[in-house]
């Protein structure tokens, strides 16, 4: 099955969770450039439409390398274990410069954001490593840390439910499967009854 039959999703919390969810064991999401510029714009580290000229195999390996230590970091701190090359590597690119904003009138008069120059890598990659560093270091954020509960799900998200007991990453999702699989065994045991 093709990576395109996977919708891209947005809904972990944090950006750094995000590109982290990109990557499951059944598909690689940022597969082409275009993918990754539809997740870039997605997840708000570049408004829509920003052209993307520089965009290439280089961009892909290093927003996958970064989500590699990224997950790698995060799971550990979860786990209460230590990930130090996973560390430096994610502290390395969040010691870069962030990109430049602007605000800009759009064509009904209402302000929107752009880019001040050219979409640079390793600017959008400075984002994603802050909120990396900015997620782990920050205690509250970091309680509400969860691994999803939902079978053959690994995604990571930030429990900002009231009571902070959500189990899955999506109730629609995740959720949704496990309420399907709890009816069908209820109604294989009343089957047999």
């Amino acid at each position: 099955m093709g990576s395109h039959a996977y919708e891209l999703r947005f809904d972990s919390g944090r950006v750094c969770l995000d590109l982290v969810a990109t990557e499951t064991d059944a598909v690689e999401q940022l597969d082409t450039g275009r993918r990754l510029a539809t997740w870039l714009a997605g997840a708000g580290l570049v408004p829509p439409g920003t052209p993307l000229p520089a965009l290439g195999a280089d961009w892909l390996a290093a927003f996958t390398a970064l989500r590699r230590s990224v997950g790698e970091l995060v799971r550990a701190e979860v786990a209460g274990r230590t990930a130090d090359s996973a560390l430096a590597a994610v502290n390395a690119c969040a010691a870069g410069p962030l990109p430049g904003l602007r605000a800009v009138r759009d064509g009904r008069g209402q302000l929107t954001k752009e880019l001040a120059g050219a979409a640079e890598r390793d600017a959008l990659l400075a984002v994603v490593a802050r909120d990396t560093v900015e997620l782990l270091t920050d205690p509250a954020s970091r309680d509400r840390l969860r691994q999803c509960e939902g079978d053959n799900c690994r995604r990571l998200y930030l429990d900002t439910s009231r009571g902070h007991r959500r189990r899955w990453c999506s109730s629609e999702v995740c959720g949704n499967r496990e309420r399907v699989a709890r009816h069908r065994r209820r109604a294989a045991v009343a089957d047999r009854s």
